[in-house]
């Protein structure tokens, strides 16, 4: 095989692993991935119970976020 053929299947390999790359970065920058209907699906099955325990800990990791900001640096 020569080394031109050689060098030309490496830089087009390259080119479209970066391509892939920043296709997949581009895809979570916008939410491609996001399947929120999942999410509203639940709502409509969950019971009372489960909503309001999802409440509550949604509460909890908002004052642990809170208290950790408020922590001084060691």
């Amino acid at each position: 095989m020569s080394p031109v053929l050689l060098a030309i299947m490496i830089g087009v390999s390259l080119f479209l692993g970066a391509f892939g790359v920043f296709a997949f970065l581009w895809g979570l920058k916008t939410g491609q991935f996001d399947d929120r209907s999942k999410f509203l699906d639940a709502v409509h099955t969950d019971g009372v119970d489960e909503l309001n325990e999802a409440v509550m800990l949604e509460k909890r990791k908002k004052e642990a976020i809170k208290r950790k900001k408020r922590r001084p640096p060691n």
